[in-house]
């Protein structure tokens, strides 16, 4: 286990390397027989107000790779007991507990009890399919690209001030 809030990883290698490894397991997972890809686990979709609100329950004894999240977003461990690897480490959570994931997050999850896990999106869409494109990467050379784009645009804007 390491502290938490973990420190954040100043080494691209690092994060380079995990960001293989953890998409080799993914690769991996979905090519054992018996694997479930996708959204296996039970979901509910709810909407409020520029926000979507999706909600996961994953049984005792899942280990999964979770999608690549384009935004920083609040997540909510309501109920459960997970194992956590992202670039940073492994973390435990038990519920209740609340984070934030940052937008390039990848993680690899293991349940040591039925867990049931929550995320809110700023959106105003409501259609799943077009929240999915907006909110999740397909690959990290898609995030590395956003995130250039959104530190140019900063950048420009500091300029007008």
């Amino acid at each position: 286990m390491i502290e938490y809030p973990p420190k954040p990883i100043t080494d691209n290698t690092q994060v380079r390397n995990y960001r293989k490894n953890v998409v080799d397991l993914e690769d991996a997972i979905n090519a054992t027989p018996g694997s479930h890809k996708g959204d296996y686990y039970p979901l509910k979709h709810t909407f409020a107000d520029g926000m979507y609100i999706r909600e996961i329950s994953m049984p005792k004894g899942a280990l999964f790779v979770t999608k690549i999240h384009k935004f920083t977003h609040p997540y909510f461990v309501l109920k459960g007991d997970v194992s956590v690897l992202t670039e940073e480490g492994v973390i435990r959570i038990k519920a209740p507990y609340s984070g934030i994931t940052k937008a390039g997050t990848k993680r690899v999850l293991y349940c040591h009890e039925d867990t049931v896990w929550t995320t809110i999106h700023k959106t105003d869409k409501t259609d799943l399919k077009k929240i999915e494109e907006e909110i999740i990467a397909k690959n990290f050379d898609e995030i590395e690209n956003t995130t250039k784009l959104t530190d140019f645009i900063t950048e420009v804007q500091k300029g007008d001030n």
